[in-house]
């Protein structure tokens, strides 16, 4: 990691982007668990923004092996549809923002493909890589022919992950992901709300290490659904308990009442340091023949 400098990130949650901690968990997860079975290969991500993925896969990049990141970044769009996504939702983008954010963090930038996403195969060899991140376009046939080329770079066994896969204003990318899961045979691990993690090869193995780890993670949810016949991990974090509100008007209570008790124990013990006090003595006694005598003429 290169030294902090004044206005760089100084960690994760500094850099923009659409990352959440489950998916941060995972990538890690499943980019440890390569390198613990000793699987090789490159990385690449399509489409990234500003960074934040890309530089914790970085983080996984191992001696004489290769991470490209592909974007258009600030560079025009080939297409009128493509134009208005990129108008609409990357105006901010630009490749300096991206180096910069990398370079916090790393030494070394990746390989970078400024440009569409159509022309990675140009660039990476097929079954040259073990994890692909594909998160460039919603437009369905773009993230038809990002998917298909995250194939033919993967080596069996290797791991792609699809963003956006469910959300409501991607649908491009839903049907493209799903395309893939029905027709193309790419076979679901698991799904958080954000993501997908798929492979073309054997999926058992993989998922009975994940469910494993997921036993183990006291503030991430999972289950686990039959879908076409298959095993799908569902993932996601924990809802924090929302407090019981009879509860919490006891505890307030409970609190007055202690704060009240402590009052009156300080009024006693200041009404016994009076009692006792020479001054209340003399008093007493001069103030004790005037009360004897209103007593005996109530008599």
């Amino acid at each position: 990691m290169t030294s902090q400098e004044p206005g760089r990130p100084a960690s994760l949650d500094d850099v923009k982007g659409w990352f959440p901690e489950t998916d941060q968990r995972l990538f890690t997860w499943f980019l440890e668990r390569q390198d613990q079975l000793g699987e090789s290969g490159d990385l690449v991500e399509l489409g990234s923004y500003l960074g934040k993925s890309a530089i914790l896969m970085g983080r996984h990049l191992r001696d004489g092996e290769t991470f490209t990141v592909c974007d258009l970044f600030d560079s025009d769009a080939s297409d009128d549809p493509n134009r208005a996504e990129m108008a609409r939702s990357y105006a901010t983008l630009t490749r300096a923002a991206f180096e910069e954010n990398y370079r916090a963090f790393h030494d070394r930038l990746p390989e970078i493909v400024q440009g569409p996403t159509s022309s990675i195969l140009d660039h990476v060899q097929p079954e040259s890589c073990r994890f692909v991140h594909v998160d460039a376009s919603h437009l369905y046939e773009h993230v038809h022919g990002d998917i298909r080329a995250a194939q033919v770079m993967l080596r069996p066994g290797g791991v792609i992950v699809c963003d956006d896969y469910r959300s409501e204003h991607t649908p491009g990318v839903s049907a493209a992901v799903w395309e893939a899961v029905i027709t193309g045979g790419l076979r679901p691990v698991c799904i958080t709300p954000m993501k997908l993690y798929g492979t073309w090869g054997d999926t058992g193995p993989v998922q009975d290490d994940l469910l494993n780890w997921l036993e183990k993670q006291e503030d991430v949810w999972h289950e686990v659904q039959q879908v076409a016949g298959r095993r799908l991990v569902r993932v996601k974090k924990k809802r924090a308990k929302k407090p019981d509100k009879h509860k919490e008007k006891v505890r307030r209570l409970e609190g007055r009442l202690a704060a009240a008790e402590e009052s009156l124990a300080e009024t006693r013990h200041l009404l016994a340091s009076v009692r006792g006090s020479a001054s209340f003595r003399v008093g007493r006694a001069v103030t004790a023949l005037p009360r004897a005598m209103r007593g005996v003429r109530r008599r």
